[in-house]
């Protein structure tokens, strides 16, 4: 044990994670340079197309240290986006320090920050590490000044490296195996081991990641999965060298696979403990929860004889993602459906382009939405994610919806702007800190449906991507809560229904108003496109029919002959739109679901 060191890498997005992670795996020579590729880590095209871990990977890297010792250093790579935060706090239970890694042009962002506390919590060992040096905007001083003053590291012992280039490698490869303390733990103390990751194998069932803290696991034993109280028996035990590598067994302090015929990642949970079925641990180990799906949405096939392969697409997709949860769902506009809960905005894109690019499936989704609470006169507390689903609102004696505390770091020069937009997106309490000259750390509590729908992009663009923002989930609290329907013709498109705070209600159904009256085609008669709230209109568009001229063959003689036939012409279009059926085309539900900056 004395010989392994556990280490993760953590960063804010885009400030050098995979590249540095290929580095460390190049210096170890686990690839030849002919198999090398760029993210070697990151298994999938979303990944590699986006410069984003979505999934988090482990590598086992043999070092020889410059005093001639040997070392296997564990690192345990995190997905670096604030929708998989509990994966990452996983991840970081399994290691005894970190590489805190910060763009030298750059400096602490918005995730630096939320990362640095996450390792705090887990009493890890803290190196920072500056990287991107070679960059002709890098600056290294001001980058030391961040690191004392926003971090309250010594920036005397951070270790400048540039990631692209391969300086500094092996001076970060020396900092892990001096500062990072080998794992503690008892060979022979019953098994206990934590899932960090899991990974289905069509030919092998799941591939579970874990990390052992005492005992140890050989092929044959039976494991106990502790949260659901599952056995199972063990068909191959081993490490990560990019491949797989079995080994004999693997004991306390180490990090590496078990494969044990479990034939869903969702009997596999992440921060589940191991154990034996003989030998049990006593009690599993601390901080592991549901992860519960924050923003939910309803998926359609664009053509309904799709529907079958939707589900099979789901259902084997689910097999890799256990965060996703879906059930049926059935809509009159757009036929049958799932209705699918998502850890965060970025998740459900991911999901989505899976289904389409994976499994060829052509997809609709409606508005993203939160789940609301609702206290009834009756006393009755229920809990709405869909708003077909809301209550009478006769019956409603309070609505609830969910908050965030978001941080958000930007040059000062952005401050009004990133003010502005907060506020109208209903943020409350603004606090404000300066951690060092020219940059400003806002905190605003805000609604999580405002976030939800296009926010990280307003802010991104309006700071010119400087702006960096993290956020938290920190409670329900009263909202005046209403559910726009849009009408089309008289008639409801459940479809494109949504729960909304009143302030936000006409604004809303204004937008969704105006895109349907450019992508509906025009008829022979009139269409009215309404926003209501219950039986109150809020907005309307209409959409002109075709006229045909009636006069054209009233040439000369008295005025009142052409009024009679157009009189005549009116009551004919009045009649054919009480019996006319307006088809509303698939582009128009994707253009009303879209954000108005787009």
């Amino acid at each position: 044990m004395k010989k392994i060191r556990n280490f993760s890498i953590i960063a804010h997005i885009d400030h050098g994670k995979s590249t540095l992670a290929d580095r460390l795996i190049q210096h170890a020579h686990l690839v030849d340079d002919r198999q090398f590729r760029g993210q070697i880590l990151d298994t999938m095209d979303i990944e590699r197309e986006r410069g984003i871990t979505i999934k988090s990977q482990t590598v086992n890297l043999p070092y020889t240290s410059r005093s001639g010792a040997e070392f296997e250093l564990n690192l345990i790579d995190t997905p670096g986006h604030v929708d998989f935060s509990y994966e990452v706090s996983r991840a970081l239970a399994s290691c005894e320090g970190v590489l805190l890694l910060i763009d030298a042009s750059q400096g602490v962002e918005a995730q630096t920050l939320a990362n640095l506390y996450a390792a705090m919590e887990h009493d890890l060992v803290i190196i920072p590490v500056i990287n991107k040096i070679d960059l002709p905007s890098a600056d290294i001083e001001r980058v030391k000044e961040e690191i004392d003053h926003e971090l309250g590291l010594d920036p005397d012992l951070s270790i400048l490296c540039s990631a692209k280039e391969g300086r500094g490698i092996e001076d970060i490869l020396e900092a892990i195996v001096d500062r990072i303390p080998p794992p503690v733990g008892d060979p022979e103390k019953p098994l206990s081991a934590l899932i960090f990751d899991a990974q289905y194998d069509s030919f092998r069932g799941t591939i579970v990641s874990c990390r052992v803290f005492d005992g140890a696991i050989r092929q044959g034993d039976t494991i106990r999965l502790m949260s659901s109280g599952a056995d199972h028996r063990v068909e191959e035990v081993g490490i990560f060298r990019i491949r797989m590598e079995p080994v004999k067994e693997l004991s306390a302090g180490m990090v590496g696979y078990i494969i044990a015929g479990i034939k869903a990642v969702s009997e596999t949970r992440i921060g589940d403990t191991i154990t034996l079925d003989t030998n049990p641990a006593p009690s599993p180990l601390p901080g592991f929860k549901e992860v519960k799906p924050v923003v939910f949405s309803s998926l359609y096939p664009i053509a309904s004889d799709d529907y079958p392969s939707l589900a099979e697409a789901l259902e084997k997709y689910k097999l890799n993602d256990a965060a996703l949860v879906y059930q049926k769902d059935s809509s009159a506009a757009l036929g049958q459906g799932f209705r699918c809960g998502f850890l965060g905005l970025l998740h459900l894109e991911i999901v989505q382009e899976r289904l389409e690019r994976e499994f060829d499936q052509s997809l609709i989704l409606t508005v993203p939405s939160v789940q609301y609470r609702f206290a009834l006169a009756d006393g009755q507390i229920v809990t709405v994610d869909n708003p077909t689903h809301y209550p009478d609102p006769t019956k409603i004696k309070q609505g609830e919806e969910p908050f965030i505390r978001a941080g958000i770091l930007v040059p000062e020069r952005y401050v009004g702007v990133v003010m502005k937009l907060c506020m109208e997106r209903r943020g409350v309490n603004s606090r404000m800190s300066y951690p060092t000259p020219g940059r400003v750390e806002i905190t605003f509590d805000m609604p999580l449906a405002e976030v939800v729908f296009d926010f990280y992009d307003r802010l991104k663009s309006i700071t010119q991507g400087y702006g960096s923002f993290d956020y938290e989930i920190i409670d329900y609290r009263p909202s005046e809560l209403v559910k726009l329907d849009i009408l089309v013709n008289g008639e409801k498109v459940d479809a494109l229904s949504i729960i909304v705070h009143r302030d936000r209600a006409r604004e809303r159904a204004v937008v969704v108003c105006d895109k349907l009256k450019d992508e509906i085609p025009r008829q022979q008669f009139k269409i009215a496109i309404q926003g209501a709230i219950g039986g109150k209109i809020i907005s309307r568009s209409t959409i002109t029919p075709f006229r045909k001229d009636v006069t054209a063959k009233c040439y000369g003689g008295d005025i009142s002959r052409k009024r009679k036939l157009l009189e005549k012409q009116k009551k004919g279009k009045k009649r054919m739109s009480i019996v006319g059926n307006v088809e509303i085309p698939q582009s128009a539900f994707l253009a009303a679901l879209k954000t108005d900056n787009e």
